[in-house]
This record gives C-alpha cells, structure tokens and sequence, in this order.
C-alpha cells in the first residue's frame, strides 16, 4: 500500500508519516519499482498503535520507547500518565478558578483586572506580610468611599485564604475583610464548618463569628449543634456576644473544659442581664457542679463563674459552695460572698 493510500486510510497525513519515518517510528516494508515507499499490513497496525498512543498523551518519543523496548511495562506507563493528567486537571481548575474570581470583580478595564490578579497573587504568596497587604487592601477597598481606583478582591477569593491561613496576624486581616465583603460570605464560611479537617473548621467558625447580619447569626446558631467542641465553643462566645441565651450551655461547656474560660465567663455575665436569666444562668452551674464526673479543677471555675451571676439563686449557690467538701471551691465560695455582701 502506498503513502497516500495509507494516509487516507489512517487519517494521518503522508507528511506526517514521513516525520514518523525520520523519528524511527515506522519503517516501510518495501519499495516499488519507481522507489515509492510501500506499506505492509503490520507497519499500518504500528501507525495506528502510535496514533493509539499519542491520543494518551504520549510524546512522539515516548511512543517509540513504549513500542520497542521489550522491558517497558504498561502499568507504568499509565500511572505516569494519570500523575500527569491529575496535574493538568489541576493546573486547569486552579486557572478557571482565577478567572472566574476576576470575572466576579466585574474590572471596568485591563487596569481594574490586573488589579485583581495582583491581589489575588498576593494572597498565595509565601510570604505571609504580602498576605496580610493583601487582605488589608481588599478591606480598605469595601469601605464606603473608598478610591474608584479600588477593585475589591472576590469574597470567594477571601473565604478561600481565610480557611486555609495559619498566620494569626494574616487571619486577623483577612477576617476583617471578610466582615467588609458584603454578600456571599456567610454561605462560603458555613460550607468551611463541615470540612473534614478541624484546622478549616476553626478558621471558617472564626470568620464567621466576626460577620454582621442575620444569616452568619444562622449559621453561628446551626453550629451550636456542631459535633465538633472547638466549632460549638466559637460559635456560643459570638452568638452569647450578640444577646442570645441559646450559647448558656455551650459557654458552660467552656467554663467546664478550660477553653476560653475567661471569655466564656465574661459572656454569662453580659447575658446574666435580668433576673430570670440570670437564675437560669446560675442554675445551670450549679447542675454541672454537681455532677459527678465533674473535676476539681472544673468545679473551680465554675464556682469563679457565678460570681458575675447577680441574683438569689447564683447567691443561695455560693452559700451551699462555702460548704463544700472540695476546701478549694469552699474558699472561693465563701470569698466571693463576701464580695457580695460588701457591694
């Protein structure tokens, strides 16, 4: 079979077939009598398993190899080929990625774009005072009044540097900016809640809890429920922080396990505004205090912790505490009446 024959049998063009023929991919059989090249059936079989190959990924040199060293083995072949795949599939959505993020930035002109891919750099950098300029100027930009010249980065862009910051002067920034990003970020943040990775978890409740509004409030009380401790005790200091008594229990768990034990307490104290919340309030620790399984070191703080409980009930609790077997909690107990008592 001759070259032009083969070409249009196989799709590939005569001068392609002749590059092959340079490379050492394929060899014609024979020639004819006028010194055309002519192809056997077995060298049309190879054209197609090169084709085959290419279609893989595979570069011409590659091929060649893949076809005539008989210690090539497929399975690497095709591993290498899935590593590479996954690279480009990632290369790809990490470029999709950006350009949507400018697309949503709506840039007026190059100037405004190239703003938001400067930006949107910097909060990838390495370097973690880039990181935070960054974030500080994507603020700075979402504030009433701010420059024209101002191009604010994509919240999608901020929640997604947010989750996965670990320099806490960046994270700073970066959840002030996300307070001033306006719509979609309460959404993006909740989403981060549910992550597998605890680390994430913290970052997006964290963020969350420095959002205005009612839907991060939402969000806050859903977490209150979160089987995560660390999420239910962010969300009880911001939600207790706005006025709402549905953190008691959860700031109480605080109070119990020594994590932000101070900020908890401060916050019971705030709710404790009137008297039947305070009585609950007090109620409350008094019930966590009798428990059993309840340590000494626990039972402490939980006895500091009435004593920014005004009311009778937080008071008749301190007087039956000044009595405890627990001589620790009975001093405190008996301190913090008289602290009462001299007011």
């Amino acid at each position: 079979m001759l070259i032009g024959e083969v070409a249009r049998r196989s799709g590939v063009s005569a001068r392609m077939l002749r590059h092959y023929e340079s490379l050492g991919l394929v060899h014609p059989s024979g020639r004819t009598g006028s010194g055309y090249r002519e192809y056997s059936e077995e060298d049309i079989r190879r054209i197609f398993h090169i084709e085959s190959l290419r279609a893989l990924g595979l570069s011409l040199r590659e091929v060649k190899r893949a076809l005539d060293d008989a210690d090539f083995t497929p399975s690497a072949l095709v591993d290498d080929l899935i590593r590479r795949t996954r690279e480009r599939i990632a290369a790809e959505t990490e470029l999709l990625t950006r350009l949507r993020r400018i697309h949503a930035a709506d840039p007026a002109g190059w100037e405004d774009a190239l703003q938001v891919v400067t930006l949107l750099q910097a909060l990838g950098s390495k370097s973690a005072d880039a990181r935070q300029r960054a974030a500080l100027a994507s603020a700075s930009s979402a504030f009433p009044g701010s420059s024209a010249d101002e191009v604010p980065v994509p919240v999608e862009a901020l929640v997604e540097a947010a989750l996965g910051e670990s320099d806490p002067n960046v994270a700073g920034a970066l959840r002030w900016a996300l307070a001033r990003s306006g719509d979609g970020a309460p959404a993006l943040l909740a989403e981060g809640i549910g992550s597998p990775v605890a680390a994430v978890r913290e970052r997006a409740v964290r963020s969350l809890a420095v959002l205005p509004g009612g839907e991060a409030a939402g969000h806050l009380r859903d977490a209150l429920a979160h089987p995560d401790p660390v999420v239910r005790g962010h969300a009880a200091l911001a939600i207790g922080a706005r006025g709402e008594t549905d953190a008691v229990p959860a700031l109480v768990d605080l109070l119990e396990e020594g994590r932000n034990d101070t900020d908890a307490a401060d916050t019971l104290s705030v709710l404790a505004s009137d008297t039947a919340t305070a009585d609950r309030i007090a109620h409350r620790l008094v019930e966590r205090l009798a428990r059993s399984t309840t340590r000494a070191p626990a039972r402490g703080r939980l006895t500091q912790a009435l004593a920014g409980i005004l009311g009778t009930r937080a008071s008749q609790a301190l007087a039956e505490l000044s009595h405890d077997t627990d001589r620790a909690v009975a001093l405190t107990a008996t301190y913090l009446l008289q602290l009462r008592e001299a007011r």
